[in-house]
């Protein structure tokens, strides 16, 4: 199908079935939004967290990003100049900040006042699969994935501490639950969330979807 004829029919079928069905919840939002969840998920087209999980307009404040990672609020390094970036090992060679992230975290936590915060790993991911081929002598492969995966070394590093045994692709799935509980503890950087934390009136919870297998684990820290 035409790509635009595609989006079009698209629209008119959910302005059938989902907007036109269910006018009283679209005024309400038209009002603005009061989501309980944040939820960080892949981009990977397989997971929508919203058909994954049947979440309404309005209930969830998504982010999708290359692994579904939350980096932490101060990476706690300096800036490094590019020349530096050529010559530095992979594991060093990190951002100071992400701003997209922080102000996404930000805005749902003190705007939207979300009560949980949840990432979502998933079966298959080809963001971990590349954090799980980054190579120690620095030779890269892409121009912007290996930057951003780096977020989640600590995960890489307790998978090749202790399943360095196993199959790369059994690897993989320890890694892309490992990857969540780096998130988590990533978000306790943020002040705001750790405040929330305090105070009882937020929650962290880490999710793994298998779309191979149809199921969803469910954990909290």
């Amino acid at each position: 199908m035409d790509p635009m004829e595609r989006l079009t029919s698209g629209f008119q079928r959910f302005k059938k079935e989902v907007y036109e069905k269910n006018a009283a919840l679209f005024t309400q939002l038209a009002d603005g939004q009061s989501p309980k969840f944040m939820v960080f998920a892949c981009a990977d087209s397989r997971v929508c967290p919203s058909v994954v999980l049947d979440f309404q307009p309005g209930e969830a404040f998504t982010v999708r990003n290359i692994a579904n990672m939350v980096p932490p609020y101060d990476q706690g390094t300096t800036a490094l100049t590019h020349s530096m970036q050529e010559t530095c090992s992979p594991f060093e060679c990190l951002q100071t900040r992400y701003s997209g992230v922080g102000a996404a975290i930000e805005y749902a936590v003190l705007h939207l006042k979300v009560e949980n915060i949840v990432v979502i790993g998933h079966s298959r991911c080809g963001g971990i699969k590349g954090l799980m081929s980054i190579k120690e002598d620095g030779t890269r492969s892409s121009a912007f994935i290996e930057d951003w995966v780096k977020v989640c070394l600590p995960a890489l590093e307790k998978v090749k501490a202790n399943h360095s045994a196993l199959p790369f692709e059994d690897q993989c799935t320890h890694c892309e639950k490992e990857a969540v509980n780096v998130s988590l503890h990533n978000l306790k950087t943020y002040p705001f969330v750790r405040d929330g934390l305090e105070k009882k009136t937020l929650k962290l919870i880490g999710a793994h979807y298998n779309f191979v297998v149809g199921s969803f684990d469910i954990w909290k820290i």
